[in-house]
């Protein structure tokens, strides 16, 4: 049985990732800064709300109430009482809060998708023994996948990038199991005050599929 897409309130986006957001699967957006992942982010929870759903929306950089208004726009009220936000500002609370949606999901059946936003902002600064917080990171990843799996809805992720310095190109963090696990990816890139999303990775659409857009008041026009 084909899964129902959910919508990412984006027109063009929906259309690169094969439609939607697909339940049971984590979806990754990443780029540089003010490359419009963040966005992008936003209108997935408010496409999500709008259509009757309550979201969970972790917050690792400041939740942006202006732009959540601006894309909301007259709904913005109503859409904000179903939305539950989580502003971490340690990477073990950014764990707890990964942790704390078990309990959410298991009692409220109107989640209808979870977004974490940035996934690897608070992990970029941990310190700690090498490797642990990659391994800490990674479960995160995978109670998220278990989440998306059980109650069949979608999770979307943003990433932060690194210069790769063998092959001098911009490339997500979190390591390989990050990038596993998210089953699309859609690379965000600025050229000016021009934006690109291009599909990166997907199970059934071809990579480097991609459309340009401007970053609006209201979300994003492509362009």
């Amino acid at each position: 049985m084909t899964e129902e897409l959910v919508s990412t309130g984006i027109s063009p986006l929906d259309s690169l990732i094969g439609g939607g957001l697909s339940p049971k699967t984590i979806t990754q957006f990443y780029g540089e800064p003010a490359g419009g992942k963040s966005t992008a982010a936003i209108a997935c929870a408010v496409a999500a709300l709008k259509a009757g759903g309550e979201v969970i929306y972790i917050d690792t950089e400041g939740f942006s109430t202006e732009r959540f208004r601006q894309i909301a726009g007259n709904y913005t009220d109503i859409l904000a009482a179903r939305l539950m936000i989580y502003e971490p500002f340690t990477f073990a609370e950014q764990e707890a809060d990964v942790a704390e949606c078990a309990r959410i999901l298991k009692q409220n059946p109107d989640v209808r998708l979870i977004v974490v936003d940035s996934f690897t902002g608070l992990y970029r600064a941990e310190g700690g023994p090498a490797g642990e917080p990659q391994r800490r990171l990674s479960r995160q990843m995978i109670l998220l996948l278990g989440y998306a799996k059980r109650y069949k809805i979608p999770v979307v992720v943003t990433n932060q990038v690194f210069m790769d310095v063998e092959t001098r190109t911009l490339r997500g963090l979190g390591g390989t199991v990050l990038s596993h696990l998210s089953k699309v990816i859609v690379r965000f890139e600025k050229k000016g005050p021009t934006r690109r999303a291009v599909l990166e990775k997907h199970r059934s659409r071809p990579e480097g599929l991609s459309f340009s857009f401007l970053l609006t008041e209201d979300g994003m026009r492509e362009v």
